[in-house]
């Protein structure tokens, strides 16, 4: 696994909704906006399922995602590149539906994305865009 920085952390916290992108075992690709994500460590993210379909379909045939972090208070963008388990019961679940419907009461909270970053890489434009940053 790979641990986000502290300035990484910090950019994180900024942004309302993310970017995230799967593809299909046959490699179709897919990007939705999600507003529920949380970084709950440093090498760990929560993606609430509220309303997915083909993300979540693809995440059953080809569990891995990627996640842009970019928006008018970060310095910088990057992209982190994880592998994914799929919740649907157990602590981490609950806590993940209590989390959410705090904020919106009327959200089904169906499921738990739990993502282990492996990879972080630059997406600035310039010399140093694509390159692994951790």
């Amino acid at each position: 696994m790979t641990a986000l920085t502290e300035e990484m952390k910090t950019a994180f916290a900024t942004i309302k909704a993310f970017p995230v992108a799967t593809a299909s075992k046959d490699g179709w690709p897919n990007v939705v906006p999600i507003g529920f994500v949380e970084l709950v460590d440093d090498e760990t993210i929560w993606i609430a399922d509220n309303f997915m379909k083909k993300t979540l379909a693809n995440i059953r045939e080809n569990p891995k995602l990627s996640i842009y972090v970019w928006g008018p208070e970060t310095k910088g963008c990057f992209q982190i590149k994880g592998d994914v388990e799929l919740k649907t019961e157990g602590p981490d679940f609950a806590k993940m539906q209590e989390t959410v419907r705090a904020k919106m009461a009327q959200a089904p909270a169906k499921g738990l994305m739990i993502v282990k970053i492996r990879e972080v890489f630059q997406c600035s434009p310039g010399p140093g865009a694509g390159d692994k940053l951790l």
